[in-house]
């Protein structure tokens, strides 16, 4: 694989990946990357790199500044070793940028987007804020220990800026008398062994008395430490010394705190290389614009627009490659120069991408397969002049990959069995393809051979591939044409270039009858495929303007939905303001009724008459074109009857028939209501069988289907107290004197309300509770008047 990476050029493209890295982390990834055979593995890797750019794409970038490898400082921590400042400054730098790293995931999470990967990624990151403030408090961003990182390091310092303000202030004395300043070779102070000296020159040393610590170039000048200023030297000397033990014990402080989170660390810094070497595929597949291909494991590739991403972008022509549908092997045939090798490597080189977890510089919906070898005899293009040693050496290497392919192996040959005679070397080159099509291997293979022109079309699952050449520029147009086999181009580039027709036709009578059939066929085969091109465009041209009245269509389709459904919401919101004032008004009636019922026992008709006609009157209009529906003739019988069955269309609320007052009108029962309505506006329901053609008296005997008991278990106070008043009412009609109220007997809430409202019923002529065989204090037994 090492060999066949560097002929198809993946260093080259990994250490333009390389750029893209935020650390030496994902830097050291790259460099170790190889493509995978397991094709799961690389689905999983795609679909990381997917994510990485759906991030770039919606956030635009992603915080990965601050991490370093720390690996190094946590295994000198963990036995035991001091870690200096800078260490710990990049341990606290690693905290920092994880955890910010782990925020943003999260945030995106957040905000709906899905990231699977990048979310399992992110909560293996435990952060260590503990650690990261401990380290702050003591390091500064220069890497520097601060005087708060412990209160003996700030008491040392004091002294220590004390000594040196003394001793500086003593030596600037010096410097500055008039009687001094001539011994000295220049007004300064300055520091030699970490001891403030001054400059004296040589003939003076007598006169300050001290030590000496250095001298010239010269010898003229020796660098002396005053006896004035060696005992505030020693003492700034002791205090340093106690500084550093100082520093040097925090630092062994923090160095344990490091070893104690080992496991964490070295988690965070696994999954930070991780997600830095995905965030560079990530970036690389911004810069090539790239796509993420579907993946296989049956040798199925098909590239489409494929671009090689070493080739300037200015400069490369785009190819649509297909290998292992239809056809397993693709000979390629054309000029030199004319863009055959650089198929060659482009189909190698994207296969070991997409095998890397990498997009491609293909169009959207490309494919990619994932062989478990990939094979390639690819060098310069050779003549047939070339040495025997040369075509050895291409055969040594075929002979090796034929002994090691399988079907599951992809093979690129570049000149196949060139280097020798012509005819022995195509006829090596077909017998060579004829065995690994045997195998089952996907090989595609270039050649200038003739002979391989007419191979594809013997041959079941090879296909003919050319790249075009374009004779009225002289110049190759790189285009890969797939199913058309490159044409021999001499004879046209003589013309072309002036060549006399007598010559070119002389030339032309040496060729064979059997390679004039040939060209003539491959210059049918171009003919008629730049027709279909033309048809094409026409097609995609019909095809666009059909699309672009289809998306016109939809947003008008749309458009009429979204107002549609706003004038249903504006219709239903007026019919719910319509309906909540009507139930208002009737909740006013109802009450209403109540009060006349309290006041006066016994209510006129004609009080029931006009509480109906204000009913009548509180129920919503409906602007509709439809016509109120009427009564179906073909279901209502030729007379109405007491205790039919029917609806009320006006209200459109169903009840029964209590009593006949005319031809035209009926009492109708609707729930606690008993009203007068007319007949054309009743719509028959249904009639029990018991009471066709019954009199008024049969519906106050049993048959009237009241029961004589009500249960009103399980239900909500409200509720069963409006069930007491509707039934008492169909009691009263039904003809009862005793009826039975099942309450049960709970927490007595529902039993003190039914027998508070039956005290205040007009109709109720007393109560007691159920005998030992009648439920007891869970039934109220009620005597009707």
């Amino acid at each position: 694989m090492e060999r066949v990476c560097r002929i198809l050029e993946y260093d080259k493209m990994k250490k333009q990946l390389i750029h893209h890295a935020s650390s030496s982390l994902g830097k050291r990834k790259i460099d170790s990357l190889m493509p995978s055979t397991d094709l799961d593995e690389v689905k999983h890797a795609q679909e990381a790199t997917y994510e990485g750019t759906k991030i770039l794409r919606l956030k635009g970038q992603v915080p990965l500044g601050g991490i370093r490898d720390i690996r190094a400082s946590i295994k000198r921590a963990v036995i035991g070793g001091m870690l200096n400042e800078q260490e710990m400054l990049d341990i606290a730098s690693t905290i920092y940028g994880s955890r910010r790293f782990k925020s943003f995931i999260e945030q995106s999470i957040e905000d709906e987007i899905e990231l699977p990967i990048l979310e399992d990624l992110a909560s293996q990151i435990f952060p260590l804020t503990d650690l990261e403030r401990s380290i702050k408090q003591s390091v500064d961003e220069n890497g520097e220990m601060l005087d708060s990182a412990s209160s003996q390091l700030r008491s040392v310092r004091q002294q220590i800026r004390s000594h040196e303000s003394s001793v500086r202030s003593k030596l600037e004395n010096m410097t500055r008398s008039s009687s001094s300043r001539k011994m000295l070779s220049d007004s300064i102070i300055t520091i030699r062994n970490d001891r403030y000296v001054i400059p004296v020159k040589q003939e003076y040393r007598g006169q300050f008395g001290g030590l000496v610590h250095d001298q010239s170039a010269s010898g003229a000048t020796l660098f002396i430490e005053p006896d004035a200023v060696v005992s505030i030297n020693n003492q700034l000397r002791e205090a340093r010394v106690k500084e550093r033990q100082e520093i040097e014990r925090i630092l062994h402080v923090l160095s344990n705190e490091v070893g104690e989170k080992q496991e964490d660390l070295l988690m965070i810094v696994d999954t930070m290389e991780e997600v830095d070497f995905l965030f560079a595929k990530a970036y690389y597949s911004q810069e090539i614009k790239g796509s993420q291909p579907k993946l296989n494991d049956h040798g199925l590739m098909d590239f489409k627009k494929a671009r090689h991403p070493l080739i300037p972008g200015d400069e490369i022509v785009p190819i649509d490659v297909e290998l292992g549908n239809s056809f397993q092997s693709l000979v390629i045939t054309g000029p030199n120069t004319g863009g055959k090798t650089v198929t060659l490597k482009t189909i190698g080189l994207l296969t070991l991408m997409a095998q890397s977890g990498l997009h491609l510089p293909c169009e959207e919906g490309s494919e990619a397969a994932v062989f478990q070898q990939i094979f390639a005899d690819i060098g310069d293009e050779q003549s047939i002049e070339q040495s025997l040693s040369t075509f050895s050496s291409h055969m040594t290497n075929i002979v090796d990959i034929l002994d090691k392919l399988d079907h599951e192996s992809l093979v690129l040959f570049d000149e196949l069995g060139a280097g020798t005679d012509p005819t022995e070397g195509a006829a090596l080159a077909i017998s060579i393809l004829d065995y690994v099509y045997k195998i089952g291997a996907r090989v595609a293979a270039t050649t200038h051979y003739s002979e391989l022109k007419g191979y594809a079309y013997n041959r079941e699952g090879v296909m003919n591939a050319s790249v075009e050449f374009d004779v009225e520029t002289l110049r190759p147009t790189y285009r890969l044409m797939i199913g058309v086999p490159g044409r021999s181009n001499a004879f046209a580039i003589s013309r072309r270039l002036g060549l006399s027709e007598e010559v070119i036709d002389e030339a032309q009578s040496q060729i064979g009858a059997d390679t004039n059939k040939i060209e003539n066929m491959i210059a049918s085969l171009d003919e008629s495929r730049k027709l279909a091109e033309k048809d094409l465009e026409h097609a995609n041209a019909y095809r666009k303007e059909a699309e672009d009245l289809h998306r016109n269509l939809e947003k008008e389709y749309e458009r009429f939905e979204k107002e549609k459904e706003k004038a249903m919401e504006e219709a239903e919101r007026k019919a719910t303001e319509a309906v909540k004032k009507a139930q208002q008004e009737a909740d006013e009636i109802i009450e209403y009724l109540r009060d006349v019922q309290k006041s006066n026992p016994a209510i006129k008709d004609h009080e029931l008459i006009e509480a109906k006609k204000m009913l009548g009157e509180a129920s919503p209009e409906l602007k509709s074109k439809k016509k109120q529906p009427q009564a179906k003739p073909s279901s209502k019988p030729a007379e109405l009857l007491p205790g039919d069955e029917v609806k009320v269309i006006s209200f459109d609320q169903k009840g029964h028939i209590v009593e006949r007052v005319s031809e035209k009108e009926f009492y109708v029962q609707l729930g606690m209501m008993k009203m007068k309505v007319k007949a054309n506006d009743l719509q028959y329901m249904s009639r029990p069988k018991q009471q066709e053609k019954t009199p008024l008296a049969a519906i106050r005997g049993k048959e009237a289907h009241v029961k004589t008991e009500l249960d009103l278990r399980g239900e909500r106070y409200e509720d069963a107290m409006l069930m007491v008043d509707k039934y008492l009412d169909d009691a009263i009609l039904a003809g009862y004197h005793q009826i039975s109220i099942i309450h049960g007997k709970g927490t007595g809430a529902l039993r003190k309300g039914v027998q508070e409202k039956l005290k205040t019923h007009r109709n109720v002529k007393g109560t007691r509770m159920g005998g030992m065989n009648e439920g007891g204090s869970g039934v109220t037994v009620v005597q009707l008047k």
